[in-house]
């Protein structure tokens, strides 16, 4: 299967290398040096990955990549920035505005392919259409992205929202917490394990009395286990 992939760079070299690295490996790409015409393309068909600059002559690129995550039909959309910000607030911040991965320049490009195809596997991996019904209460649906609780729905960060993913594909599985980052962010070692920590912490907060399901296991990491295992009914649409 030959992946799609859009790239976007003012820079026509980086523009060039990424497209020609891309292309040796089999990818299929289009080339965009402006935000506008990339944004007019994603209407017209969505790419199996975007790579993005963050600094665009026309756009913001972290302002783009949150308002691409809050259209339903991108959520899934593997995003990996690429840029020349490299202090690690601009990194985590670019992590939490949903990107998949965030690439610095100068790169190797190697390391850049290597990293596009861990970014694709794990877009593989995670759950698709499908909603998950617990407890009478708890309703989890990864079409949409969005967690409900006795109806009401709760305001779960994309970050929080893919540990959860996580954790209820297999109840009663522990994942530690190199599996869980691995998942969320691949190779980026600026995140670390109390990362982790602090994203269950305030997920468990949002989740109100379903937040005793996600259980740490002490020196190991995280499972998802409701009281009864007749409490997970699956629907698949």
């Amino acid at each position: 299967m030959s992946y799609l992939i859009y790239i976007v760079d003012d820079e026509p070299d980086i523009l060039e290398l990424v497209e020609m690295n891309l292309s040796k490996s089999g990818f299929l790409t289009e080339t965009f040096e402006r935000a506008e015409p990339m944004v007019r393309a994603l209407a017209q068909k969505v790419p199996d990955l975007l790579i993005l600059d963050l600094m665009l002559p026309d756009a913001d690129g972290l302002e783009l990549c949150k308002k691409l995550r809050e259209q339903e039909r991108f959520r899934k959309l593997p995003i990996v920035m690429l840029t020349a910000k490299v202090t690690l607030g601009d990194r985590i911040q670019g992590l939490d505005y949903g990107a998949d991965d965030y690439i610095t320049k100068p790169f190797a490009p190697n390391e850049l392919v290597a990293r596009i195809n861990a970014v694709l596997r794990r877009a593989q991996w995670e759950t698709y259409n499908k909603v998950l019904n617990i407890d009478k209460g708890l309703t989890i649906d990864f079409n949409k992205f969005e967690v409900y609780i006795d109806e009401v729905k709760s305001d779960l960060t994309l970050t929080e929202f893919k540990i959860l993913q996580l954790l209820t594909k297999r109840p009663g599985w522990v994942y530690n917490r190199q599996q869980i980052l691995d998942f969320l962010w691949g190779n980026d070692k600026i995140v670390i394990d109390r990362t982790i920590d602090v994203h269950v912490k305030h997920l468990r907060e949002k989740l109100g009395r379903f937040g005793t399901y996600i259980r740490n296991i002490r020196g190991v990491g995280y499972k998802f286990e409701p009281e009864s295992s007749s409490a997970v009914k699956d629907t698949m649409t």
